[in-house]
């Protein structure tokens, strides 16, 4: 059980956030014919497609989603994504996580798409945490946090709701 005081957003607030981050990802690339919205799984891709559905709501803008794989324990494994490397190539690509604590996840799967020419490349947090020790940072974002290194941002999907809180 989340303790109500630990909550940083609430169900509310995070639609509020994504449907902020859809509009801003569209105005950034409302002249592209496609874009690839990539999440990092699980929660990342979790916060894609709730990204996507936003943009697909208010735009033309064609978007494919694209579910990239990484072991966050690992990050320098390999990383796979759902489409082909070629469906991403010469395009609009958003990167996507739910939280930015220390930017090694973001960097590695940032390391695997520039693997390829890209037209543009932009990324998309709901929490950022400024605890960076890797120099990437979010293009988009929900919510900065200051928070302690011993603290933990945790973003919980369900099937109704969605809640960020400290832990």
């Amino acid at each position: 059980m989340i303790e109500t005081n630990n909550i940083i957003l609430n169900n509310t607030e995070i639609a509020q956030k994504i449907r902020r981050i859809g509009y801003q990802i569209y105005e950034v690339n409302h002249k592209e014919s496609e874009i690839i919205v990539a999440g990092i799984a699980d929660n990342g891709f979790f916060l894609a497609e709730k990204i996507v559905s936003i943009i697909n709501e208010i735009s033309d803008l064609k978007v494919t989603l694209c579910r990239v794989n990484i072991d966050k324990k690992n990050p320098l494994g390999l990383i796979t994504t759902s489409i082909e490397t070629k469906d991403y190539e010469n395009k609009s690509v958003v990167l996507v996580d739910d939280v930015l604590h220390s930017g090694t996840t973001l960097i590695y799967a940032i390391k695997h798409f520039l693997e390829v020419p890209l037209k543009k490349f932009k990324t998309a947090v709901l929490v950022n945490r400024n605890h960076k020790k890797y120099p990437v940072k979010a293009d988009f974002k929900g919510i900065s946090l200051s928070t302690s290194i011993k603290e933990h941002v945790i973003v919980e999907f369900k099937k109704d709701e969605i809640v960020a809180y400290l832990e």
